[in-house]
């Protein structure tokens, strides 16, 4: 039995439970809800470290901005995508006008950019809104689900 870190996305605290459990709909230590809630976390200046660094599951950010036209029509399939993908990786948005010193770390030349991270680390970027199916198989490509 291994026992894998999760953050939670209301108090951010770092909870540690049996990777076998994750399809248990585990509860938070510190404020009792639910570690995985079915629909991406907003991002911010305060939560984005411990998102990325807390999470043994893989993360994958949507780098948009409210003025653009292809970042809003790709948002509910992200928001698809993270209801059918949680508890095995974490789906997170960042609004790239909210916290342009994140996307300015992470080298957003374009949005909607996806990031996943793996371990408190980038390892793959793709730029684009994407139908959910090539979504998916991105994201298998890549091993976000192994």
């Amino acid at each position: 039995m291994s026992a894998i870190q999760i953050n939670c996305p209301h108090c951010f605290a770092t909870n540690r439970l049996p990777s076998e459990r994750l399809a248990d709909n585990p509860n938070c230590g510190r404020c009792k809800n639910h570690l995985f809630v079915g629909k991406p976390l907003e991002l911010n200046a305060g939560n984005v470290a411990s998102t990325i660094e807390k999470n043994d599951i893989p993360v994958l950010v949507d780098c948009w901005a409210p003025w653009c036209g292809p970042c809003q029509s790709f948002a509910p399939v992200f928001e698809q995508l993270a209801a059918q993908s949680e508890p095995y990786l974490r789906c997170a948005k960042l609004n790239t006008e909210a916290v342009p010193s994140v996307a300015q770390e992470w080298g957003i030349r374009s949005i909607p950019t996806l990031i996943l991270f793996k371990g408190g680390r980038e390892v793959e970027r793709v730029s684009g809104a994407m139908p959910l199916p090539q979504l998916k198989a991105w994201l298998v490509q890549v091993g976000a689900f192994n």
